[in-house]
């Protein structure tokens, strides 16, 4: 084999693991979720289960009140609904509002020590009385309905988990606006997937699960809204869905400057999951094997390919077709930077490809904070 050959193997195989996890897989979930659907049997039940709202929350003081009172507003009858808060380890007045409200469906569950939200998680949902566990963050807002939505979809047996839809008010920025390209991709993945099979995980900010379903999460999990989901999908085999019709509303717009944090720590998650539970990817163990490389793991080698398609575009420029390709492959990232360095533009030939650009530059540092133990601790 010629080393022309080599580059060409180099690029093409490069070209087809990024077209697969960014075009490929997203067409291919969604045509199976068309011609093999399998919705939930989803209706009201006559007799409502009862309901837990688990709420972790770290010094919320100024909208801890307002967010207990809005889960409290849920078109749920109120004798089945209580709202149970963990506060972890607050120095902030967070505790004092929410014994100020002294409502009676409130119960506050206020631990010393900051310990992390999968520690907190994993003490407050066996204490929850519900027979549907609903899990939230303070930041948002649930409309009336989500509740009852998440709640209807368990009327079918074989459910486990439901994820809600996070709403994100339009990016202000030309980067947010290329990440919210992203977000409404993933929505669309996780829709097909939930009418198909299952999801792969849940939206943290709006997700349900049987309470008798949950099991304990390693205390430093970053992702408990892809793990507490996975492990009832493959240890109880009941499926996971993911429902539009149940809406957290988040105030935040998608900015870079606010999302690299989040981000940073979302993708070492992926990392980490895939140390800790690698038994997911064995076939004989779970159908959802496949899926969860398509959706999850295929997304945090995409960097590694980007680099090795264009060193192999870059070796084969002596031809002309290859010349083209590298040429708009630096137009690529030409334009990605300009719209990394000019976020004000809201113009979508740089904005996509900023925002491509910057969720991967995320993936390689999710990946050396998870390497150098920044999230150790399981803090947030």
């Amino acid at each position: 084999m010629s080393s022309a050959d080599s580059w060409q193997i180099l690029f093409w195989s490069s070209f087809a693991a990024l077209a697969y996890t960014f075009l490929g897989y997203p067409l291919l979930i969604g045509v199976l979720a068309k011609i093999a659907p399998r919705p939930p049997a989803k209706s009201r039940p006559a007799h409502p289960p009862s309901v837990s709202v688990v709420l972790v929350a770290f010094n919320e003081e100024a909208r801890i009140r307002a967010r207990v009172e809005n889960l409290l507003a849920a078109d749920y009858p109120a004798g089945q609904l209580e709202v149970l808060v963990v506060t972890d380890g607050s120095t902030d007045g967070t505790v004092a509002q929410l014994r100020a409200l002294a409502h009676p469906r409130v119960r506050v569950l206020a631990r010393e020590q900051r310990s992390g939200k999968s520690a907190c998680l994993n003490a407050a949902i066996p204490d929850a009385r519900g027979e549907i566990v609903v899990l939230c963050d303070a930041r948002q807002r649930f409309a009336p309905h989500t509740i009852p939505e998440l709640v209807a979809n368990f009327s079918d047996p074989a459910l486990g988990a439901v994820s809600g839809a996070l709403e994100i008010d339009p990016a202000a920025t030309g980067v947010g606006g290329g990440v919210d390209l992203y977000w409404r991709l993933e929505k669309f993945i996780r829709a097909s997937e939930g009418r198909f099979s299952s999801t792969i995980g849940a939206t943290g900010a709006v997700y349900a699960i049987r309470r008798d379903l949950f099991q304990a999460i390693p205390v430093d999990t970053l992702l408990d809204d892809v793990v507490i989901p996975m492990q009832i999908a493959v240890n109880h085999r009941r499926r996971v869905t993911f429902d539009p019709t149940a809406p957290a509303y988040d105030p935040q717009t998608t900015d870079p400057a606010k999302e690299k944090r989040r981000k940073l720590r979302t993708l070492a998650g992926n990392f980490q999951m895939l140390a800790q539970h690698p038994g997911w990817l064995l076939p004989w163990r779970t159908g959802l094997w496949w899926q969860l490389l398509s959706h999850k793991y295929s997304r945090i080698v995409a960097p590694v390919f980007m680099v090795t398609m264009l060193t192999g575009n870059a070796a084969l420029a002596g031809e002309p077709f290859y010349r083209m390709v590298l040429a708009a492959h630096v137009a690529f990232y030409a334009l990605a930077l300009l719209g990394l360095a000019l976020p004000a533009l809201k113009w979508k030939p740089l904005s996509v490809p900023a925002g491509f650009v910057f969720l991967n530059l995320m993936t390689v540092g999710g990946c050396v904070n998870w390497l150098r133990g920044a999230y150790r601790q399981g803090k947030w």
